[in-house]
């Protein structure tokens, strides 16, 4: 077994993967070339640790996209365990996933009622996130002939301007609503730039949306994700909708990531070759050698998620890989199931079989994410179904 694996190796629970198998060299990590290791300690930190920023709110979870990738049972089942009570996911198939392991917990759907489904989100429990008018007389009209009280939350549009109904709409809706029984559980809004602290819609939305929660007081409200828990107080109402945060992002870009790491990403080197200088590695030939050079061959490509943006040409570096301690970067194009990586400065040789990281402390999401010229939320839902996922819980 090689350090690397060994370091690995000592890195995950005797239960790190869904099945309870140990992982071991001749086992289960031969028959996949990568391994997304996922701790969910960590997420669980990490909920916790935004829930005391936005004391005395609720801090809720939003775990859409199969958890950000991180697989929503796992995530969803720690979570509940740490005492989280209300979870937002994207939509019913998500919702029924979250239902099958958190019994009690309110789960929203973000994307709202479709068309024919309110029996399902009452065969469920879930809450939708109602955001136009179609969808709030539908929603009533099942209420009504059922006797439904299940709860449903209102979204109402301060400036992104993708869903939610309307200010003016909320405002004609309000004595309506206050002098009728709609179940309404939950008001709220999503802001758009609060990942930018200085950018002036932040302070204009919040703005918007006290003037809406003047028209429906005693309903609980939320607008804060991630990042706009560290506006401040005037952004946290009653509930907080942190995501990306929980899984390692760093909902406060530009600044020291207060979050803990999450996801590790590991490949297996399937082959070490040698490239004289001035030959060319890969696809389109557009890095090229300059000087002898040791190229390491790993075994995952964008068909695993790993971004095809992220590839080093001979005009511009792409991302960096950790090889024993020492950033090692790409070669050339990242095919769809490899990609070549030089270890030419590595002081020991690299060998068939051993581990790299793709991702870790040493280069994190963000770090990924930014070589490819995209964001850490793109990386983490991006990960692919091929990889041996290891779970510490």
């Amino acid at each position: 077994m090689s350090n690397a694996e060994s370091a690995l190796q000592s890195d995950l629970p005797a239960d790190a993967n869904p099945a309870g198998r140990r992982i071991d060299s001749d086992q289960s990590i031969p028959e996949t070339g990568g391994i997304l290791t996922v701790d969910l300690a960590a997420v669980v930190s990490n909920w916790q640790d935004l829930g005391r920023r936005a004391t005395p709110s609720e801090c809720a979870a939003v775990i859409k996209a199969d958890g950000y990738g991180c697989g929503i049972e796992p995530v969803a089942h720690a979570l509940t365990v740490a005492g989280c009570r209300t979870f937002f996911v994207a939509d019913l198939a998500e919702a029924r996933r979250v239902r099958a392991v958190a019994s009690e917990a309110a789960i929203y759907v973000l994307n709202g009622l479709l068309p024919g489904t309110t029996h399902s989100f009452a065969n469920i429990r879930a809450r939708p996130v109602i955001g136009s008018m179609v969808e709030l007389a539908e929603w009533d009209a099942f209420c009504l002939a059922n006797h439904w009280r299940g709860g449903a939350a209102l979204h109402v549009d301060t400036g992104m301007n993708r869903l939610g109904i309307t200010f003016d709409e909320a405002s004609a809706l309000a004595p309506r609503l206050r002098a009728e029984n709609h179940e309404i559980t939950l008001l709220m809004s999503h802001f758009a730039c609060a990942e930018q602290p200085d950018h002036p819609l932040n302070e204009h939305q919040m703005k918007l949306f006290r003037e809406v929660r003047l028209l429906y007081r005693g309903i609980p409200a939320s607008l804060a994700n991630s990042s706009g828990i560290f506006l401040g107080n005037a952004a946290h109402c009653d509930m907080v909708r942190p995501g990306a945060a929980l899984f390692g992002v760093n909902p406060t870009p530009g600044y020291r990531n207060p979050m803990r790491p999450v996801i590790g990403l590991h490949a297996r080197v399937v082959q070490v070759r040698t490239v004289p200088k001035g030959e060319t590695v890969g696809y389109n030939a557009t890095w090229t050698a300059r000087h002898p050079s040791r190229i390491a061959i790993v075994a995952v490509g964008y068909a695993d998620g790993y971004p095809r943006a992220a590839s080093a040409t001979d005009a511009a570096p792409g991302a960096e890989t950790i090889i024993g301690g020492v950033r090692c970067p790409l070669a050339g194009r990242v095919s769809m199931d490899l990609l070549a990586i030089d270890v030419t400065a590595l002081p020991n040789p690299v060998r068939r079989g051993d581990l790299v990281t793709l991702i870790g402390a040493e280069f994190g999401v963000d770090a990924l994410a930014a070589a490819a010229g995209t964001i850490g939320y793109e990386i983490l839902t991006s990960l692919g179904r091929r990889y041996l996922r290891a779970y510490r819980q």
